[in-house]
């Protein structure tokens, strides 16, 4: 088994259609430990390292000479791997991996995965996103790094660019089928295998080349019958009622609530179509989701005897990102810590200088640490959610329209510059800053007001 513990993260992806803005939208929570920094990182173009080789197992890969620059999330200690997870490129191609699942025995057991030379989690982003100009392009390279090198786990990756968003999944230690999402529709996946039935005379989708061969010769579905590949290839057990569709019900409950649905239910679609235009902050809300406003809620005291089903920000998360493929000036919104209760910051993914505080951070707390300031005001805020919750709430809203009047203000300089790189540099400075200033205020207020919750507070004679 691999040394770090596999993300268990919830993803969404948006077609152009269904955007308020027309912009295609992909995003992920990174759910792994509670206390396990992520930095902030660009990587500028030129000639990268010929070769990759993984810190968590065997795999190993040859590179092309010449990489592109990418923004990109790595975590504070590569000992485990750099696990990048997510980024645009310069070519205005964004990919988020991975989205953990899980395969049934009747494939694994004529392909099993290959935990010691495969591609992990850890090496995708590095492997695949520098080198491609196109969101089909990262579904042709990924998907023939499997096919030739062996997959070391169930993932699912997310791909876009301007026009197009793909969703990737592996199920066996070789393979894999990707779908085009509907431009008039959307996808939230959950630690599943989520693709359902399978065209293979369609552009839509794309697949490992000996996929239908695969699956006739292992006699894994019936003969004449269009494949299900959530169903031939991935699991229905108890944990995915509890851990797993739960997630995927309360993403579809926001964003097409004229639906009726049930959150332990297997049949919940892949692809799916809201009742309205989509924005990104429709997307942050369906990331930030604990089934706010549900019987479900477990930020609520009341509902502490309902149904313990996981919610999609959970505290494991390390950050959240969505990213979004506005043509000229795309965006790398980024929430570090628990997406509920920190706020996306809208960085430029092109820029050359990372904010100071997002460079920093390890295991151990440390003021200096971006990642670690959202975690204290979390920490904070858990002491009591119904007494301090408003507070963070209001910190949120204020800080959001901040954040939204510097990009504004930045877009607008960026359609006169010249030299771009160096407004990229001066908004990012500035987004990272206010975002900051407001949790560290936040932080201040909280720990004011707590210094009253002591169990040694008395009650004493008003006159002593």
């Amino acid at each position: 088994m691999n040394n770090h513990v596999r993300s268990s993260c919830t993803s969404i992806l948006i077609g152009k259609e269904v955007a308020i803005n027309g912009h295609v939208m992909i995003g992920r929570n990174e759910d792994s430990k509670t206390a396990w920094p992520k930095h902030l990182q660009f990587h500028a173009a030129g000639q990268g390292p010929r070769q990759f080789k993984s810190k968590d197992n065997n795999f190993m890969i040859d590179l092309p000479a010449q990489a592109a620059a990418y923004s990109a999330t790595p975590e504070w200690t590569d000992k485990y791997g750099v696990f990048e997870e997510d980024g645009i490129n310069e070519y205005q191609v964004a990919m988020s991996a991975t989205e953990s699942a899980y395969a049934n025995e009747r494939v694994l057991a004529v392909d099993p995965f290959d935990d010691k030379n495969g591609i992990l989690e850890e090496a995708m982003v590095t492997v695949v996103l520098p080198y491609i100009k196109s969101a089909r392009e990262g579904v042709q390279r990924l998907g023939k790094i499997v096919e030739e090198h062996g997959a070391a786990e169930a993932d699912g990756i997310l791909f876009a660019d301007p026009d197009e968003a793909w969703y990737l999944e592996i199920g066996s230690g070789h393979e894999w089928v990707a779908q085009r999402i509907p431009d008039d529709s959307y996808a939230v996946v959950a630690n599943q295998l989520s693709i359902q039935v399978i065209d293979f005379n369609s552009d839509d989708f794309m697949f490992a080349a000996n996929l239908p061969a695969f699956i006739k010769e292992n006699n894994l579905w019936p003969a004449g019958k269009p494949l299900n590949w959530r169903e031939a290839f991935g699991t229905h057990d108890d944990s995915d009622l509890h851990y797993n569709t739960p997630r995927v019900w309360s993403g579809q409950r926001l964003l097409t609530p004229s639906i009726k649905q049930e959150p332990q239910s297997f049949n919940l679609s892949f692809i799916q179509k809201p009742d309205r235009p989509l924005s990104a902050q429709d997307a942050q809300t369906v990331l930030s989701d604990h089934y706010n406003n549900t019987q479900y809620d477990r930020t609520q005291k009341r509902n502490s005897d309902q149904p313990g089903f996981r919610p999609i920000a959970v505290a494991t998360t390390q950050e959240s990102h969505l990213l979004e493929m506005a043509p000229d000036n795309p965006i790398h919104w980024l929430a570090m810590g628990i997406s509920a209760q920190s706020v996306y910051v809208p960085f430029y993914p092109w820029g050359s200088k990372v904010p100071t505080a997002y460079k920093y951070g390890k295991e151990t707390y440390t003021s200096n640490s971006a990642y670690w300031v959202f975690k204290l005001a979390s920490v904070l805020v858990d002491r009591d959610w119904s007494k301090y919750g408003a507070d963070l709430a209001s910190t949120q809203t204020e800080t959001k329209q901040k954040l939204g009047q510097i990009r504004a203000e930045y877009d607008h300089k960026l359609s006169q510059a010249t030299n771009k790189t160096a407004v990229y540099d001066e908004a990012n400075q500035k987004l990272a800053a206010a975002a900051l200033d407001n949790y560290r205020q936040l932080i201040a207020k909280l720990i004011t007001k707590q210094t009253a919750d002591s169990p040694l507070s008395f009650k004493v004679d008003p006159n002593l």
